[in-house]
């Protein structure tokens, strides 16, 4: 997968959150979070492995699985993401 498509992705990604309203405080924290990530994935000049990204899915997991229920559509952009990410190597 290039570069480009997964900057696509994330940019999806970072639509979505824009959308999204988190219902609890967790939820807002979780978000705030997840933007960050998103928001550091971009400012990449490269998309490749470094030290932090075992760290940055275990953080998607979690995120995945607080909003999988209130939140489905957010759910699937995020595991679709977290997906091509993985098959890319990081």
């Amino acid at each position: 997968m290039t570069d480009n498509k997964l900057t696509q992705l994330l940019e999806e990604l970072h639509t979505e959150l824009d959308n999204t309203e988190a219902m609890d405080e967790k939820g807002r924290e979780l978000l705030r979070a997840l933007n960050a990530d998103i928001e550091e994935l971009l400012d990449r000049s490269e998309i490749e492995k470094t030290d932090d990204d075992d760290s940055l899915l275990e953080r998607w997991q979690e995120y995945i699985d607080h909003f999988e229920v209130t939140h489905p559509t957010l759910t699937a952009t995020l595991s679709h993401l977290m997906t091509a990410l993985n098959n890319a190597g990081i």
